[in-house]
């Protein structure tokens, strides 16, 4: 039987060692997470979303976000991302690079990913913020980030529904992408935080967003697979252009604000979909699975990943 024909590849940007970790109820020792970070660059992720500076008592396995950025390896083929939910967070990323230069040991972030909730419920919630002052907090995070020459992209949560309010309007997150494109960000991501989304919405939302942001602006996507739909969403999203996908090896993940959201779409899962379909990921699908299974044994469980528990 002839094979699948040959697709247009990804980029998987590796959310593991902050998505998939930020929910874990055990902190997470820093000389681990660049451990995990190693084997992840070691079975192709080039980009890595390592950290997020947010205030440690919000999220306390987050504390650690600097002693992790100063000891990254310093390669040119890898691109690091730092979570911001405010200016004060770009103000830290930026500190990284300052540090990093100083200390010539490590660069910093490469990238900043800002954050706007499409749900004033939750946006107040997650960031004290509404959809308009997450607007204007965000314009604002973009333009200063541009001006320190840092680079920068945006997410937008809950874009599928929220926790609170239940349904988000299609027009609602294309209004917000309308705005921030005038900002001219790296990419725009719609995020599925609680993993309400379906393959058919999936399709539609991205395929309408594809449409407001033409082809000067990337799209991201997002998903997490609470509801056992996130791999079958990537592909629909695959099919309406999207072309770089978040994924967190093992399915790791959840957001502490949102109740019951469950982990990211595994790496594995995604990889081993896409490489059957024939679409180049750039990943090494039996070393993710040997970190998987080095990962579960030190949470002593086993992870999520579908395509790990059956290799």
């Amino acid at each position: 039987m002839a094979g699948p024909m040959s697709f247009e590849r990804i980029e998987l940007v590796e959310v593991g060692p902050r998505d998939g970790l930020q929910n874990e109820p055990d902190i997470i020792a820093t000389d681990v997470k660049l451990a995990l970070i190693d084997r992840m660059i070691g079975y192709g992720a080039r980009r890595l979303e390592v950290a997020s500076f947010v205030h440690p008592q919000r999220v306390p396995q987050m504390a650690d976000a600097e002693a992790v950025i100063a000891a990254l390896p310093d390669r040119a083929d890898c691109t690091y991302v730092g979570l911001v939910l405010n200016k004060r967070g770009v103000m830290r990323a930026l500190a990284t690079r300052e540090k990093g230069a100083k200390d010539g040991r490590g660069r910093g972030v490469d990238q900043v990913g800002c954050v706007i909730v499409a749900s004033d419920t939750f946006g107040q919630k997650n960031q004290g913020q509404t959809i308009a002052e997450g607007l204007a907090e965000t314009r604002d995070m973009l333009r200063f980030a541009r001006a320190e020459g840092m680079r920068a992209q945006v997410t937008i949560s809950a874009a599928f529904g929220c926790p609170f309010e239940g349904e988000v309007k299609h027009a609602t997150v294309l209004a917000i992408a309308e705005e921030l494109a005038i900002e001219n960000p790296e990419e725009i991501a719609l995020a599925d935080t609680i993993g309400v989304g379906t393959p058919w919405e999936a399709g539609e939302l991205f395929g309408k967003l594809g449409e407001v942001l033409g082809p000067h602006i990337p799209m991201r996507a997002h998903f997490h697979n609470t509801r056992g739909t996130g791999i079958a969403n990537a592909w629909e999203a695959y099919k309406a252009g999207v072309r770089i996908f978040d994924a967190s090896l093992g399915g790791l993940g959840g957001c502490p604000f949102a109740p019951r959201a469950t982990g990211n779409i595994a790496t594995e899962d995604l990889v081993y979909m896409m490489g059957r379909s024939g679409v180049d990921t750039g990943i090494d699908l039996e070393a993710a699975i040997a970190a998987n299974k080095w990962f579960a044994e030190l949470l002593g469980r086993e992870l999520p990943s579908a395509v790990a528990r059956a290799a």
